[in-house]
């Protein structure tokens, strides 16, 4: 192939091996889901990685000092420094006498601290624009950076791509992890359009009226995927489909009129790339989040039994449905924001994340969280094209979204009736 598939943020040559020895990797958000399935990936690999260091919010000290002991990591941090007293002794109740304890890192820098520290790679698996600042220090040290983190490029990504060098980046996301693997097929002129796959959540053919008195309870029980509260709810409203379109288009350099959303509602099939010559490229595995884990801190290489593979053996069913975008507005709000740039995405998901926490609490329907949403984005306007973006931009431009859409999710509160008419 004379033109393969390139781009700012991604190479899919095979990089170097590492002849070293075990391949030491920093993971921001241990305590996650994915920090949680990473850290089961390199244990059950030790030849493979070595873990150095190890980040989480400060929420579940327990099990990030049970972590750092089985791993032996030189170094934990904690977002949280109210919650360094209760770390230090979960730690000292785990080591024995004699054994060194790990440096404690804490404070809202720490993660952007350890992901500049040395390693090979960094897996980025902080929910949240919150792992934009990590991104930016691990890209800027040098590091591969495993990304899980689809907020930081979606907020950030004329800043990302500034400085990210080809094959600096691995998407770990499961939909992008499969366009990656899917592209490989193929030169860029021959890409007629990435397929990104949805389960279509809880709610699949509920109509718009239905959908009004979705409770918490009901979105937060996602059919396939086991994940937090906040990627659940944007699952259930499909703002997380949108965040990956936003993402992918960042990361393959593909126009929005060129990715098209699916629902599979199996979780089978991952995303899919459809060439020029008709013929259709999809990457298949159980909907289980080591394998695309494991791809990013190891690639170039696979990780044998990552994940179990699909039986073949078993007779089953997979089935495809064009999206609704009128019960589900989310995935075409989400194209319009990517268009306009800037730091509209960064509204987009800061209005999210407050919408979510609202409905969560009981202060908006389910219906509300995406009209909020809209209402913030309408509100910003569009952005001057011609201005460069800076962190200080996505910051202020944070603030003011999270701030008013607190002042519509309250004023909604308010008038129930007329929030979900």
């Amino acid at each position: 192939m004379t033109d393969s598939l390139a781009h700012p943020l991604l190479c899919f040559e095979p990089a170097a091996g590492n002849p070293d020895g075990p391949r030491r990797i920093v993971i921001l958000g241990s305590t996650g889901s994915i920090g949680t399935q990473a850290i089961d990936i390199v244990l059950r690999n030790p030849d493979r990685f070595r873990v150095t260091a190890l980040s989480a919010a400060g929420g579940r000290t327990e099990l990030l000092a049970e972590q750092a002991h089985r791993l032996r990591v030189a170094t934990v941090a904690v977002a949280r420094e109210d919650a360094v007293p209760a770390l230090r002794a979960a730690l000292a109740a785990r080591y024995g006498a004699g054994e060194p304890l790990p440096e404690i890192l804490a404070g809202p820098d720490a993660a952007t601290e350890l992901a500049a520290s040395p390693c090979h790679t960094v897996l980025n698996g902080i929910t949240g624009s919150i792992g934009l600042a990590p991104t930016l220090a691990a890209l800027k040290a040098g590091r591969v950076l495993a990304l899980a983190n689809k907020e930081s490029l979606i907020v950030g990504g004329p800043l990302v791509k500034e400085i990210a060098r080809p094959g600096q980046i691995i998407p770990v996301d499961s939909e992008h992890s499969a366009l990656f693997q899917a592209l490989t097929g193929g030169d860029r002129a021959e890409v007629r359009k990435l397929v990104v796959t949805a389960s279509g959540g809880p709610f699949r053919g509920r109509t718009r009226r239905e959908l009004a008195e979705v409770t918490p309870e009901q979105a937060l029980a996602h059919p396939t995927w086991s994940m937090g509260p906040v990627v659940t709810i944007n699952s259930a409203t499909l703002v997380n489909k949108g965040l990956e379109v936003i993402e992918a288009h960042l990361l393959f350099d593909v126009p929005f009129d060129r990715i098209e959303v699916v629902v599979h509602p199996q979780s089978y099939i991952h995303s899919m790339v459809e060439f020029t010559d008709g013929s259709t490229l999809a990457q298949a595995s159980p909907p289980d989040m080591r394998m695309p884990i494991a791809l990013g801190i190891g690639w170039p290489e696979r990780v044998p039994d990552a994940a179990p593979g699909v039986d073949w053996t078993k007779a089953q069913t997979w089935e495809f449905f064009p999206l609704d975008e009128a019960a589900f507005p989310s995935v075409p709000l989400a194209c319009h924001v990517g268009d306009l740039g800037g730091t509209a995405p960064a509204v987009f998901n800061a209005a999210n994340e407050e919408c979510v926490d609202a409905f969560l609490k009981g202060g908006l329907p389910f219906t509300g969280i995406v009209d909020t949403v809209a209402e913030v984005v309408a509100e910003h306007g569009t952005p001057d094209r011609g201005t460069s973006l800076s962190v200080a931009d996505v910051l202020e431009a944070e603030t003011w979204a999270r701030a008013r859409a607190r002042e519509l999710a309250a004023r909604a509160a308010r008038t129930p009736s007329e929030a979900r008419a």
